[in-house]
C-alpha cells in the first residue's frame, strides 16, 4: 500500500490562506502548512504518529470503509433543461455526458487539489 494506506487525501487552501490536508475517510486526522507539499508532509507525519500510537497501545489501525455495495451507479432526476445543457457542454468538450458529470462531481467533492 501507499504511505497513507489507501486512504483518500484532500488538500485545499483555507480561508486564512493555510494549506490543509486531511483524510477524507478520517477528517479528524489533518495537518496544515504554508504549501500543499508541506501540508502533505505534515499529514504523513501525523499518520505515522497514529500508526505508532496504535502499535504502542495494541489497538487496531483505522481501516478503510468497506466498498461492498457500491457499484458505481446511482439514479438522479434533474430538470430536462439542465439535462440538455449538461449534455451540450459534454458535447462541446468532446466527452460523454457520464464522463463530464463524473469529472464535475469529483471537482465539486474534492476540488482541484484532490490527490
Amino acid at each position: 500500500m501507499d504511505k497513507f494506506d489507501g486512504f483518500s487525501i484532500r488538500v485545499y487552501k483555507d480561508e486564512d490562506g493555510d494549506w490543509l490536508a486531511h483524510f477524507i475517510e478520517l477528517p479528524n486526522i489533518s495537518a496544515f502548512s504554508d504549501t500543499p507539499e508541506g501540508a502533505l508532509k505534515e499529514l504523513e507525519t501525523a499518520w505515522e504518529g497514529v500508526r505508532e500510537s496504535c502499535r504502542k497501545h495494541n489497538e487496531p489501525l483505522p481501516r478503510l470503509p468497506d466498498i461492498e455495495g457500491y457499484d458505481g451507479h446511482f439514479d438522479m432526476k434533474i430538470d430536462r433543461n439542465l439535462h440538455r445543457a449538461l449534455d451540450m457542454e459534454a458535447v462541446r468538450e468532446g466527452i460523454s455526458l457520464n464522463d463530464f458529470l463524473t469529472r464535475k462531481i469529483a471537482e465539486i467533492a474534492f476540488g482541484q487539489s484532490c490527490i
